[in-house]
């Protein structure tokens, strides 16, 4: 009898938060709780005075019983009455934080996104234009792929683009598929590039702007050295991602994600080749660009975020979908619209539900606020700690990573940023090191493991859009990642060498 070979598949996203959240309940036995105090620190950001809630560095303190011992408070299995045991955190972390951030209002902006490109792809407008972009760039489709690339790193840069990528992934992952490369490349040109320009960003208002405010540095200062940053980073994004592109066309078998490919090259096959772009798929594509003008206007002018941009998604598939119906674009009618976004929502749930289940991770730490007792405080002091002792080279470098490490955590780089810069800033001054380089160090940590962690909701939105499980993008980015790391860690070693 002949063996079948078998080969390793890599565990179900939901599979490896759940044995985090094991790894996090085992750690409330062993380590003790503490927590800090707080102030509010008011900074200049553009002219505009903002304030944030940050830890004193030097008031945490470990939370004792009545008889003076460390508490170590263990995790129950289960929990009533609303507190958290093991066994809720899936519910707990689904019903977390409020609409203005993660997880519930990061779930409902992307079933939302969802729901509404469920719209837009009924009135199959995506699909036509993705012909006519085929038909119209033969010979020289290759150029999207920069183009794009340097295009969302921009975006990235200057107003902290994330979450917007999971709408444009749904856009140009198709594109890509059918342009004979896959769906990798559309979450690299789109997602990745993003979280590329966030974190080597000299003005992102989400990321370094906090960081260097709270840090007591110039909001917005030594803006020559991280735009050269950024252009490097880049570049070398752009080069890998052509590289590996060329190489997925030449042999589609190859990419990590051929089998869930195969959804949109089934899609592609559908399609008519001789079909017309009519007027109404000209007027849904119009109302996308229309849209997303209005999206990059309100976060830039206004500052816009998770409740306003949902609600802009909608409002363009409402409008899509209005317009598929008075053209009778793919036969739609009325109820095609509600069935349109419960198809895109649905498409969009296992992402959504991930968001909650790491969410989950933080409540079994106890939370990831700075003034209420957590074991996660007690890491986040405990590595304040060890990072001093070392040489101002290393002190930068042990700041990146933990930065890094930290970021699974907290995700949010506003969050992470009032968190770890009011600890990681007082620390340079003992290390020898510059508050821009421990504000440097925060940034690339922050916004490059955003890339890989999948407690990242926009992550997460992203490879939904994309049909790619967590484990299959691991596999494929985890080279990328050790290229970022290097190169991140080059220029920290710059910057330090060079008194930045």
């Amino acid at each position: 009898m002949k063996k079948k070979n078998e080969t390793w598949k890599v565990p179900h996203t939901f599979v490896i938060v759940f044995f985090v959240v094991v790894l996090a309940a085992i750690m409330t036995f062993l380590v003790p709780v503490g927590q800090f105090q707080t102030e509010e620190v008011t900074y200049s950001s553009d002219g505009e005075e903002s304030t944030k809630t940050v830890l004193i560095s030097d008031s945490f303190e470990y939370v004792k019983d009545e008889d003076g011992n460390l508490v170590r408070p263990g995790t129950s299995l289960f929990e009533p009455y609303g507190e958290a045991g093991f066994l809720n955190y899936v519910f707990e972390g689904l019903v977390s934080g409020d609409k203005w951030g993660s997880a519930v209002g990061v779930i409902a902006f992307i079933l939302i996104i969802g729901g509404a490109f469920g719209i837009i792809m009924r009135t199959r407008a995506i699909e036509e234009g993705i012909l006519k972009v085929i038909d119209k760039t033969k010979g020289r489709e290759v150029l999207i792929i920069p183009i794009m690339f340097f295009l969302f790193s921009l975006g990235g840069a200057v107003f902290g683009m994330g979450e917007e990528a999971i709408a444009f992934a749904m856009i140009l992952v198709p594109l890509m598929v059918a342009l004979g490369y896959d769906a990798i490349t559309g979450v690299m040109i789109t997602y990745v590039a993003t979280q590329i320009g966030f974190a080597t960003s000299w003005m992102n208002p989400f990321g370094v702007a906090i960081a260097q405010g709270v840090s007591d540095v110039p909001v917005l200062s030594g803006t020559p050295f991280r735009m050269t940053m950024w252009a490097v980073f880049t570049l070398v994004g752009i080069i890998y991602t052509w590289k590996y592109a060329s190489s997925i066309r030449k042999d589609p078998t190859r990419s990590v994600s051929y089998e869930s490919d195969g959804y949109f090259r089934k899609e592609a096959s559908k399609q008519n080749v001789n079909s017309a772009f009519t007027l109404g798929h000209t007027l849904v594509v119009l109302t996308i660009a229309a849209g997303i003008a209005w999206i990059v206007w309100g976060v830039v002018e206004h500052a816009y975020y998770i409740p306003e941009i949902a609600s802009q998604f909608f409002t363009i598939g409402l409008v899509a979908g209005v317009i598929g119906v008075l053209f009778k674009l793919n036969g739609m009618r009325v109820n095609d619209i509600a069935e349109g976004f419960i198809e895109g929502a649905k498409d969009l749930l296992p992402a959504a539900l991930v968001v909650g289940m790491a969410k989950g991770i933080v409540i079994i730490l106890g939370g990831d606020s700075p003034d209420a007792p957590s074991v996660l405080n007690t890491m986040l002091y405990g590595a304040g700690q060890v990072i001093g002792d070392y040489p101002e080279v290393l002190s930068a470098w042990f700041m990146y990573i933990f930065q890094s490490i930290f970021n699974f955590f907290v995700v949010s780089g506003s969050g992470q940023a009032a968190l770890t810069m009011p600890l990681m800033a007082p620390l340079a001054d003992i290390a020898g090191v510059t508050r821009q380089v421990a504000v440097l160090a925060f940034q690339l940590g922050d916004g490059l493991t955003n890339i890989l962690v999948p407690t990242s909701a926009a992550l997460m939105g992203a490879l939904g859009a994309a049909r790619v499980d967590w484990g299959t993008w691991a596999k494929f980015i985890i080279k990328f990642m050790l290229l970022m790391f290097l190169l991140s860690s080059i220029f920290i070693f710059i910057a330090v060498f060079t008194g930045f």
